[in-house]
């Protein structure tokens, strides 16, 4: 039976970078079974709420915590085995093939050898890439790529999965598999948080909209209601009477390259000997 209730609550959280303030007072309830997809412009905040949903940022104020199923709450950076995350740049090993990225990443979380294979066998045919898996991932596209990293994230059936831009860049084939796969996460009771500034994307993934502009959550249900609240007949319009003020040009005002330090920390603790980040 799938669980239901809250699994993830934001609370009145507002994130500061020095003088600029990234996210403003938002509250947010993500329930067990949701897709929701978190949509807004480049600058919007959704990077930096993903960022707090998975622990790897601290509130500035407000708090962000996971509710098991007895109820008890927990701040979210003690539970990350409950998360599984995709974020924009993969950080794959590339001398380590596919496989073994999945599996070094399984160990963290303490899930055995056979258990990961079987998961990531059954992820890989979804995705079309079994036959890929004993490769080295250097030389993999990037739609390769990013499915390596979503299978990682799912190798040790996390409760929730953070996605951030997942088909940003992928070919038509590629993106389609990868909502496909969503979708069906969706139906077996996975909860999705589903990262985009693709309108149309989210509205074929998702069964309820948050958007977020200039840091601030803007509006939360689902596209028939999202419409019928700013009386529009479709979900770009309804997008853009939302969010009529001027974007902002910056989200959190940090370089690229210290981003990828506390990722691969959160991620990896330590890097394997014989590997090496993949910043293609």
């Amino acid at each position: 039976m799938v669980m239901t209730g809250t699994l993830l609550s934001v609370r009145d959280v507002s994130k500061n970078f020095g003088d600029v303030e990234a996210l403003k007072s938002v509250t947010l309830d993500l329930n067990r079974g949701d897709v929701v997809g978190l949509v807004g412009g480049n600058g919007a905040g959704k990077t930096t709420l993903l960022r707090l949903l998975c622990g790897l940022y601290k509130p500035s104020v407000g708090g962000v915590v996971f509710i098991d199923e007895g109820g008890d709450e927990h701040p979210v950076h003690q539970v990350r085995s409950n998360l599984g995350v995709v974020p924009e740049s993969t950080g794959l090993y590339a001398r380590l093939t596919a496989w073994e990225n999945i599996r070094y990443h399984s160990r963290l979380n303490n899930i055995p050898d056979k258990q990961a294979w079987n998961r990531t066998v059954r992820l890989a045919r979804a995705l079309e890439i079994e036959d890929e898996l004993q490769r080295p991932t250097r030389g993999f596209s990037r739609g390769m790529r990013q499915k390596t990293a979503l299978i990682r994230a799912l190798a040790h059936d996390p409760e929730v999965l953070l996605l951030d831009e997942p088909t940003g860049g992928l070919d038509v084939t590629s993106a389609r598999r990868v909502r496909e796969l969503v979708r069906k996460l969706g139906e077996e009771g996975r909860t999705v948080i589903y990262s985009t500034h693709q309108l149309n994307e989210a509205e074929q993934v998702c069964d309820r909209i948050v958007i977020i502009h200039n840091g601030t959550l803007r509006a939360d249900g689902s596209p028939d209601e999202l419409m019928n609240n700013t009386n529009t007949k479709s979900l770009e319009d309804a997008f853009v009477s939302l969010t009529q003020d001027d974007s902002r040009e910056v989200d959190a005002p940090e370089p690229e390259s210290k981003f990828q330090q506390l990722w691969s920390k959160l991620t990896t603790r330590k890097q394997p000997p014989t590997g090496g980040e993949d910043n293609a």
